[in-house]
């Protein structure tokens, strides 16, 4: 019974913890960038684009190249925001001790 109510604590804290959590997640921003930085991308912490900002000198160039400039800064602000949702994670969870055979939900 003692390790039931243990179990039902943790869990309550597990929940308060995974919402602020996601709240810190939410508010972050990465940016990505490609071309030497002619193309930079931002995405929310929801992986939604906020803002896309070209170099004046790439709208003369082939669409091509643009296009792939910037799929590559969207991948690249990606990447760092699901290195950045993560740590942001690990953080609020890394203090917790979970029974054996149970993992983090991240």
């Amino acid at each position: 019974m003692k390790d039931l109510m243990g179990l039902m604590k943790q869990a309550k804290q597990m929940q308060s913890k995974m919402k602020d959590a996601q709240a810190q997640v939410a508010d972050l921003e990465a940016q990505g960038r490609s071309g030497a930085g002619m193309v930079t991308v931002t995405l929310t912490g929801e992986g939604n684009m906020k803002a896309l900002k070209i170099d004046p000198t790439l709208l003369t160039e082939d669409a091509e190249i643009m296009e792939d400039l910037i799929v590559a800064a969207f991948q690249d602000a990606k990447v760092k925001l699901d290195e950045a949702r993560a740590e942001t994670m690990q953080s609020a969870f890394g203090d917790m001790q979970l029974p054996p055979g149970m993992k983090m939900p991240f």
